[in-house]
């Protein structure tokens, strides 16, 4: 009997030890293809971002709809460059091709709030 007390600890702190390795963080959750394609995904979140912020910026009043639909067909233009790189690298980017794109990104996001 009192080697079982001595063990309901320790089995205890494995299953509280796996239940905590086991949870994921917002920051690590994400799909198969987020983990695969890291530099693909932050340069997609960053255009599905540029692409609220346009519509927020349209509703609010501080851009026209000529500037919204400018604005959005850049971003798209962007995202079609990301598709055409990743294509002809076999599904992914290299990083130069990733802060390319995000420069892109910069100047457009500078746009947005004139």
């Amino acid at each position: 009997m009192l080697r079982h007390l001595r063990v309901l600890p320790a089995a205890l702190a494995l299953v509280l030890g796996l239940g905590v390795l086991s949870t994921a963080s917002p920051a690590q959750a994400g799909t198969r293809w987020e983990a695969a394609h890291p530099r693909r995904d932050q340069v997609l979140d960053r255009t599905h971002n540029l692409q609220r912020r346009i519509t927020r910026e349209r509703r609010e009043g501080e851009i026209g709809p000529a500037r919204a639909r400018a604005l959005r067909m850049q971003d798209r233009r962007v995202r079609a460059r990301e598709q055409t790189m990743a294509r002809r690298n076999g599904g992914t980017i290299t990083r130069a091709q990733q802060a390319a794109l995000n420069r892109q990104e910069n100047r457009i996001s500078q746009r947005v709030g004139q």
